[in-house]
């Protein structure tokens, strides 16, 4: 009897531990796009949708997660695979089910440019945030926002969250193209195919070091802004040891302990690389998620 018992027993912890593996899988959808106004073209995005959007009438909070130089909306979910990082804290509680949109940036560094002929971070704040919360069933309050990024998108994120903290309630920064003002001296024009140049003008010595490069700079934006008004918004950045970026991030870091601005910061073993980021975008959605959740 007491065979049967146990036997009957083992039978059930392999019945839920085979349970427990089902993980329900969101939808993701690519070749989407928005018909932009200010840029006078289409601005494409993918979206991953949680497993219960379709059969819900729930509104979701909802992550801007931004790719990184060279890459467009697909790279987060290609490389990152940021759909099956999702399902599978949602499904284990990790996070809170949530929207995740991924806008193509192209080359633009999320910005208005220097000479006001591409203004992205017009778009992105004026069209495209109130596009995705017409067209998806969002929570469209900042504390139902949060934004994250790579490389490039982590430059976007923060350069987001430091100038509009009124639209976003977290922050979760990878590897981002942070630089002190002597890295950027030693840039040349054509650093990043010229890109810099473009996005952020050049003196009349042939230095990236103009105003529109000050007024964006992520460093000086963070020693100049009223720290009242940076705390509005929750900060983790995170890069790593190994990242040709780490100078501009532990500045960063420096820079907020300093004026006792809260954020978190992490550094781990790894590279500027999918691997790194693959990783650690869970840990990124869960510190965004803690602002949804009360």
């Amino acid at each position: 009897m007491k065979f049967k018992l146990l036997f009957i027993s083992m039978l059930g912890t392999l019945f839920l531990g085979s349970n427990a593996q089902i993980v329900p899988m969101g939808t993701v959808k690519e070749g989407l796009s928005m018909s932009s106004r200010i840029l006078g073209r289409a601005v494409n995005y993918a979206v991953y949708l949680p497993a219960d959007y379709e059969n819900s009438s729930r509104r979701y909070p909802v992550v801007y997660l931004l790719h990184g130089y060279s890459d467009d909306e697909s790279g987060w979910i290609q490389f990152g695979e940021v759909n099956m990082a999702a399902d599978r804290a949602i499904a284990s509680r990790e996070i809170p089910s949530m929207i995740i949109v991924m806008p193509d940036a192209k080359t633009t560094w999320y910005m208005n440019n220097a000479n006001g002929s591409e203004k992205y971070e017009d778009m992105f704040i004026q069209e495209f945030i109130p596009y995705i919360d017409q067209t998806y069933h969002t929570r469209d309050k900042k504390e139902f926002r949060g934004i994250a990024g790579l490389s490039m998108g982590g430059f976007g994120s923060l350069l987001y969250s430091l100038k509009h903290p009124e639209l976003f309630a977290a922050c979760s920064a990878f590897s981002a193209a942070v630089w002190t003002d002597e890295e950027m001296k030693n840039f040349t024009e054509n650093t990043f195919n010229g890109t810099l140049k473009t996005v952020f003008g050049i003196t009349p010595e042939k230095t990236l070091m103009t105003q529109h490069y000050r007024d964006n700079s992520i460093l000086n934006l963070v020693t100049q802004l009223p720290k009242d008004q940076i705390e509005k918004v929750r900060f983790y950045v995170d890069c790593g040891d190994d990242d040709f970026l780490y100078q501009g991030n532990s500045a960063l870091h420096v820079a907020m302990r300093n004026r006792n601005i809260k954020h978190e910061y992490r550094v781990r073993n790894g590279s500027h690389s999918w691997i790194y980021w693959r990783t650690g975008i869970t840990d990124g959605l869960k510190f965004i998620g803690e602002s949804f959740q009360r």
